[in-house]
């Protein structure tokens, strides 16, 4: 499998994570806001200080962002380009956030494809800071309790990178068990959560969000994307109940590469390692 190494030493647990409960929800975004605020108050009329969000249509404007590129030192094994700011309405195909803090304030990571109004057809990095919402338009939520996503320093990859911490329940409204993950660089997308979820007798699981990415890609019709910097957003996953009861990922994601190519798919078990990270809400069923 494909490795790339890191600027810091690894560390030995290669999953973050906290058990929480959760629950699943939808909720219109309001127009003219920033969409991290727009973002932060649906999730706080419903009691969740924080959890992930799946977007599938909506405009976006003005809009900032930023895609994955070489690093031009060591400090970093990949890094991000310039930002862009592209003028009009931008129209997402798209996308996966973790709604978590930096810093002690709201903040999110999130990725996906869209249209310009250019035409031009693109994805990457959204910028918290730069992005607004043109139009009201639906998401579907994972809220959290009990679990938030925390950015803090990473020494393995030199970055500020999401990971869950334990939190105190806030008392919202929850329909079952969750698990808010972070995986670590150069292992297996598929297979760590699979194991994860042996290790724990989880047959069928629900995947939320998904924010990450992996050095290229390998999907299950033969394409392979080979530049090894990406950014990925889930488009729909799963934990399902494989050969003899075993676990099996089911993962549909989209991804942009650092020469700007675009994909979409479902990932290949066994052979689609992670770069940086890969930050998800794992409901279970």
């Amino acid at each position: 499998m494909r490795r790339i190494e890191q600027p810091g030493q690894p560390v030995a647990e290669r999953i973050q994570w906290v058990e929480a409960r959760g629950r699943a929800f939808s909720f219109t975004l309001e127009a003219g806001l920033p969409l991290l605020e727009a973002v932060r108050r649906g999730f706080a009329a419903r009691g969740f200080a924080g959890g992930t969000l799946n977007i599938s249509s909506g405009a976006l404007g003005p809009f900032g962002y930023v895609m994955p590129a070489l690093s031009k030192t060591s400090e970093h094994a990949a890094f991000y380009s310039e930002t862009f700011r592209p003028s009009g309405l931008t129209r997402l195909k798209l996308a996966a956030m973790t709604l978590g803090q930096r810093d002690g304030a709201p903040f999110f990571h999130c990725h996906g494809l869209w249209t310009e109004a250019s035409g031009r057809s693109c994805g990457g990095h959204m910028l918290p800071e730069e992005t607004f919402v043109a139009a009201p338009f639906e998401v579907g939520a994972f809220g959290i309790d009990g679990a938030v996503f925390a950015a803090a320093p990473d020494p393995e990859t030199n970055f500020k990178l999401f990971g869950p911490v334990a939190s105190k329940a806030g008392g919202a409204k929850t329909t079952g068990s969750a698990f808010a993950l972070r995986l670590r660089p150069n292992q297996d997308f598929a297979g760590s959560i699979e194991t994860f979820c042996r290790d724990r007798g989880i047959s069928r699981a629900k995947i939320h969000g998904g924010v990450g990415s992996t050095i290229g890609a390998r999907f299950t019709d033969g394409r392979i994307v080979d530049p090894f910097a990406t950014e990925i957003a889930i488009i729909s996953g799963g934990i399902v109940a494989g050969a003899g009861g075993a676990a099996e990922a089911e993962l549909d994601i989209g991804l942009v590469d650092y020469t700007g190519g675009l994909a979409e798919g479902r990932l290949i078990r066994g052979d689609n390692a992670v770069l940086m990270t890969m930050e998800l809400a794992l409901e279970v069923l």
